[in-house]
């Protein structure tokens, strides 16, 4: 079996001082590619800042006989975000790759949750995606190329106590990613999701004894099809972790149709209104829209 490898490519990896952004970083630089390494050196929560953990990793890399450049900027910002894809630009002439990993936890019970909870949590997941794919867009539609690989999460994607903040975040992420692998698409700029499942300062705490079996390292080989010229999809979400990985959709069903529809139909016909069987998986809204058409006319 061949190798995929990123000779030539450039990939930006951010909150890669550590756990899956780390491992990440290593593994393209390791086949091959120029990464920048950003890390803000935060706490989980956020708070602080250090250049340790980027720089020790783009340390990593270079004694490995890679090349890479470390980036301290905050992906929160549009500015900072700026910096970071500006920093690819500036020291390697391009960008190809982009990994939109970094995150921090706030985590509250939704009826004690503040702003000082909520805003920074979507400002460094929902935001900091936006903020770094908007910085690399431009450059990889002109190039006719690019792999943009962003992370939403179970607590997105399912839910989960105490985590309104992160799950809103990381559903906003999926439906950011959908938007652009649509717009990507003629300029061969594909949009892919994860849905990790790894033991890092994050969420060793949260995995219990599930972590010792959950490395990042298992997580990483999904990025590395999702970042390679050969990746055939876009604007999927995967789940995986601990070696297993496993597509995640949004599916719609036929459900039941009156013209005349009223609360009380509603209520009479909420099985077949929730029966999965015959479920389509619309690959944009109009088709969403498409199967209300061919309900509503009888086909």
């Amino acid at each position: 079996m061949d190798e995929l490898r990123y000779d030539g490519k450039v990939a930006v990896v951010t909150g890669a001082g550590q756990g899956l952004g780390r491992s990440h970083a290593l593994f393209l630089a390791a086949r091959g590619a120029r990464v920048v390494v950003n890390d803000l050196g935060g706490a989980t929560d956020g708070s602080g800042a250090s250049q340790t953990p980027a720089q020790k990793v783009c340390d990593e890399i270079r004694a490995a006989g890679g090349e890479a450049v470390a980036n301290y900027d905050s992906v929160s910002t549009e500015a900072g975000a700026a910096a970071i894809i500006g920093t690819a630009i500036d020291t390697f002439g391009r960008i190809d790759i982009l990994v939109n990993n970094a995150g921090i936890l706030r985590d509250k019970a939704f009826k004690n949750a503040t702003e000082a909870e909520i805003r920074p949590v979507i400002d460094v997941h929902l935001y900091g995606t936006i903020w770094c794919t908007r910085a690399a867009w431009n450059p990889m539609l002109e190039q006719g190329y690019g792999r943009v690989i962003n992370t939403t999460s179970a607590a997105g994607l399912f839910g989960n106590f105490g985590q309104a903040n992160y799950g809103a975040a990381k559903m906003g992420i999926v439906g950011f990613s959908n938007v652009a692998a649509i717009e990507g698409a003629k300029a061969n700029v594909k949009v892919n999701v994860i849905a990790p499942a790894a033991r890092t300062r994050m969420t060793e705490e949260l995995l219990g004894p599930m972590a010792d079996r959950l490395n990042p390292e298992q997580v990483t080989p999904v990025v590395g099809y999702l970042a390679h010229e050969s990746c055939e999809v876009s604007g999927e979400i995967f789940s995986c972790g601990g070696g297993r990985v496993g597509r995640v959709f949004v599916g719609a069903v036929p459900g039941y149709f009156n013209a005349q529809l009223t609360a009380e139909d509603v209520r009479a016909n909420l099985a077949t209104i929730r029966d999965t069987s015959g479920f389509i998986e619309p690959a944009n809204a109009m088709e969403e829209i498409g199967l209300l058409m061919k309900v509503s006319s009888g086909r």
